[in-house]
């Protein structure tokens, strides 16, 4: 069973300065000494956590989908994080997934942090994205998802539809015992590994970000855990683990079987 192997991004980042992010995170990038496939930056990577989509945002060929792309061929990695994107009218806080040959995919943020203003700036996204590495599968959402388990829960008690849950992140240290504690709970609920990397530093309205990115087991178990600080992480996944607990404990099989219905009201 292949291996995969990711390494975590966890940086500040310069208040709605995209030049200086992108610059200070591809030194981070081309530096990393060991062999990676993955690289996973926080959310909003080239901006923080902004509300002004209507200043920075960029399409889909603005200049931060580009640097990925290059970015992504020059290392030959996969490269993944989110980013303001316009499109058709719409704002999106949109995760970008980029392969080294330029291909990409992107999942629009479903669930918006109306406590810090995103529900009036971004639409919400529409339906999920699960990506296909090596024979892995990994479902690639954002921050504030993390709060709602439907969302991300394993639709099918045939076979598992993932084995990576993989969260971005600009989550407040002032509640990142949530951010902790759920992290844990989607992993055991879903039995996969769960990897959430988060952002660090104060942004401009004044909210630190200690950091915690994480990467946990299939039962609960912290196999990476940076409290505070800058940190580049690289990490070797086993699928052979995971399936072992899937067969020892098959749980999953047991789950309720649901559809989730889009509705007018979102």
């Amino acid at each position: 069973m292949p291996s995969l192997t990711l390494s975590l991004v966890q940086t500040h980042l310069f208040w709605e300065d995209k030049k200086a992010n992108l610059a200070m995170l591809e030194t981070k990038i081309m530096g990393i000494a060991e062999k990676t496939e993955l690289v996973i930056l926080p959310e909003m990577f080239s901006t923080g956590f902004s509300m002004k989509p209507k200043l920075l945002a960029e399409t889909m060929d603005g200049e931060t989908i580009s640097w990925m792309k290059k970015v992504a061929a020059a290392k030959k990695i996969i490269l993944t994080g989110s980013v303001m994107i316009k499109e058709d009218g719409h704002f999106f806080n949109r995760l970008l997934w980029v392969l080294p040959n330029g291909t990409l995919g992107h999942y629009d943020k479903r669930h918006r942090f109306a406590f810090g203003g995103e529900h009036e700036e971004y639409t919400p996204g529409r339906k999920r994205l699960i990506a296909s590495v090596k024979g892995w599968k990994i479902n690639l959402l954002i921050c504030y998802d993390l709060r709602f388990p439907v969302w991300a829960r394993q639709q099918s008690n045939e076979v598992p539809e993932y084995d990576i849950l993989l969260y971005v992140a600009n989550w407040p240290e002032r509640r990142n015992y949530a951010w902790k504690t759920l992290l844990a709970a989607r992993a055991i609920e879903n039995q996969c590994y769960v990897v959430g990397v988060n952002r660090v530093g104060n942004d401009g309205n004044g909210i630190n970000h200690s950091g915690d990115s994480m990467v946990i087991d299939a039962v609960g178990a912290t196999l990476y855990h940076n409290a505070t600080g800058e940190d580049i992480h690289t990490i070797v996944l086993q699928k052979e683990p995971l399936e072992e607990i899937r067969e020892k404990f098959p749980f999953w099989k047991d789950a309720d079987g649901f559809n989730i219905i889009e509705t007018d009201g979102e």
